[in-house]
């Protein structure tokens, strides 16, 4: 197997200016979700992808939110998934002190979708072009999944991709980013969730006159606090294979939040509540009231054997029931796996510094491919400002990330063979230009 990761960085180096100019062109198009119109931004991605040999497929099940299904055809029946959304959140523009449709400033890159996630789906287009304009035919089959509708958990995306079976691959990368400027990681788990709704019932009463009433804001608030007594600082049973990731996102966010805090929100549930309404006046006791509360639970915990236990909690808290409840159960990959030991190595390679392998604090498409059976783990450089006002990425992270996903396909590869991409007695498989 010849190793050409060089020619790769090469390439993509030579041509920054081009890469630049190409996160640019993404971000000048507003896919703010709501509304999530893809539109515009699929027909620039397929003007962009027309003269490369690549298939391109639209898929749609909402017209305004179509998806983009990219296979650059490999030498073996593996396939390697790219995958990325094109929506973004919302932004006010006046609050802003750089243009949110894209704007160049020194070495930095501003643009609602900069960091999360149109820098990343850049790199991953230049990646293909990389392969391309180097006449380098890749050990693997390499499909691509730009989609729509991620940021606010709609159908129209992935979801609908792989209810209709438009996915099959034997492992992912979703660009999402998962560094900052100073630590770099890949997420190989994400967190389980109870999304919980509870009611309260109570007596009216005037508010000069609350004994003789029963306030059910108090009593929906007695029911959060015990949940919380009773379960926000209970330590979790991990599986031994999960302790691993537990200490490696430990390490990643002490130096964000304290060691003691980092081990607590990955140890014991975290308890949010994050919805708290009820009463009509200053002056009366509220008869109703009604409360979500937003629980995550780490990756290898039984969610519906902690879900049982919250219930009968609540039934012992007088005037509250349980009138709605969604949840999840974390997944992840094997910390060993060829897929992590792929990414990490190559991201190491390209930064110089420690990868560290952790859970995500939440969970999104990573969790939905895990359960479809196809192992999957979350990597780009970028920087802290997801969602945030003036959210930027670096010159340096286009540059990385589009040298990274140039050299997944070998190197995962290698590891699913065994095989050494450096090591030239290991030659399975020849580039176009060796």
């Amino acid at each position: 197997m010849t190793d050409d990761s060089g020619e790769f960085e090469a390439y993509v180096a030579d041509h920054r200016a081009d890469l630049i100019d190409l996160a640019l062109d993404l971000l000048a198009v507003d896919t703010t979700n709501p509304p999530g119109d893809t539109r515009e931004i699929i027909s620039l991605l397929e003007e962009y992808l027309s003269p490369l040999p690549v298939d391109v497929e639209r898929f749609a099940v909402d017209p305004a939110k179509p998806n983009l299904l990219v296979t650059l055809p490999g030498t073996s029946n593996r396939t390697l998934l790219y995958n990325g959304h094109l929506d973004t959140v919302p932004f006010d523009a006046d609050a802003w002190s750089y243009d949110p449709l894209g704007e160049r400033v020194d070495d930095r890159v501003y643009g609602r979708g900069a960091t999360d996630m149109k820098g990343a789906i850049a790199a991953m287009l230049f990646a293909i072009r990389a392969f391309a304009e180097t006449d380098t035919e890749p050990p693997v089959d390499l499909a691509f999944a730009f989609v729509s509708d991620e940021e606010v958990g709609g159908d129209a995306g992935l979801p609908a991709l792989l209810e209709a079976d438009q996915l099959d691959a034997d492992a992912c990368v979703i660009g999402e980013p998962t560094c900052e400027s100073d630590r770099h990681s890949v997420t190989v788990a994400d967190r389980g969730s109870i999304w919980l709704t509870l009611e309260a019932t109570g007596e009216g009463a005037h508010g000069s006159r609350p004994v003789l009433g029963e306030n059910a804001i108090d009593r929906l608030y007695d029911a959060v606090a015990t949940l919380r007594e009773r379960f926000g600082t209970r330590r979790l049973e991990l599986e031994p294979t999960l302790e691993p990731i537990v200490d490696e996102s430990i390490a990643f966010y002490e130096p964000m939040m304290g060691a003691e805090t980092a081990r607590e929100l990955f140890e014991t549930p975290t308890i949010n509540l994050g919805i708290l309404e009820g009463g009509d006046a200053i002056n009366s006791v509220p008869r109703a009231a009604r409360a979500e509360i937003d629980i995550r639970l780490t990756a290898g915990v039984r969610t519906p054997d902690l879900l049982s236990e919250i219930r009968e909690c609540v039934a012992d808290c007088e005037g509250i029931t349980v009138a709605d409840v969604s949840w999840s159960v974390g997944t992840a990959e094997p910390i060993d796996s060829p897929l992590v030991e792929t990414v990490v190595s190559s991201a190491e390679a390209i930064t110089g510094e420690r990868v560290y392998r952790r859970s995500a604090t939440g969970g999104g498409d990573a969790k939905r491919l895990r359960n479809a059976g196809v192992p999957t783990v979350e990597f780009a450089l970028g920087t802290d400002t997801v969602h945030a006002v003036d959210e930027y990425t670096t010159v340096d992270a286009l540059v990385g990330n589009a040298t990274v996903y140039a050299r997944l396909p070998e190197v995962w590869a290698s590891a699913v063979d065994g095989t050494d991409p450096s090591d030239p007695r290991d030659s399975t498989w020849d580039s176009g230009n060796a």
